[in-house]
């Protein structure tokens, strides 16, 4: 680093796609970052249902689905890394306080400001027994940067960042999801033309 400016920490924002990405997995995609630091970035893609539900993914893993909230929500294409494993993105169960305790699943990463990302089965036992957290995004797979790789993707104006809103993750129509995005930084999607800037 140079040292003449400080990383910069999109933990718990958004990635919006620019018209002009390319990538198949990434055009017109919302992403949530669950961890951005140094070393690189993870996160999941939000607006990318795959061709399964929760009560097939539930089915596939010889689970019950007894919450019947989530029987036909969409399981997420959450990115290219992966692509087999399980990504369970969810609300905390407790808002921290000063008597909280640690997630009761086997392995969450706890996102700062944000959500709680768990990979373990032991979510999807408690979702399938009916209980679990109440509001929950199930996506296949995941995004990863390597060092310094995101930082060039956004000086490359492939993407615009937002600080991220559960409500678009947990309560927007997946095909409202790239639009309410865009909508928190105040911007439509015609605004952000690919030909934008080109006279």
């Amino acid at each position: 680093m140079s040292g003449d400016s400080a990383p910069i920490n999109l933990t718990n924002h958004f990635l919006i796609a620019m018209p002009g990405m390319s990538d198949a997995v990434f055009a017109k995609s919302v992403v949530y970052v669950c961890e951005h630091s140094e070393r690189g970035a993870l996160g999941l893609v939000i607006n990318k249902p795959a061709s399964l539900t929760l009560a097939d993914l539930f089915d596939k893993v010889s689970l019950p689905l007894l919450r019947q909230d989530l029987l036909g929500s969409p399981v997420y294409q959450g990115g290219p890394v992966q692509t087999e494993r399980g990504f369970v993105l969810h609300e905390p169960l407790a808002e921290p306080a000063d008597d909280a305790v640690a997630a009761p699943y086997a392995s969450t990463l706890s996102i700062p400001g944000g959500l709680e990302m768990t990979t373990s089965k032991d979510v999807l036992e408690a979702l399938s027994a009916g209980s679990g957290p109440r509001k929950v995004m199930v996506s296949l797979g995941y995004s990863a940067w390597g060092q310094g790789q995101l930082e060039a993707e956004l000086g490359d104006n492939a993407w615009l960042t937002v600080d991220a809103d559960r409500a678009v993750i947990f309560d927007t129509p997946t095909h409202d999801r790239y639009d309410k995005a865009l909508a928190l930084l105040g911007l439509e999607a015609w605004m952000i033309s690919s030909q934008a800037g080109h006279a």
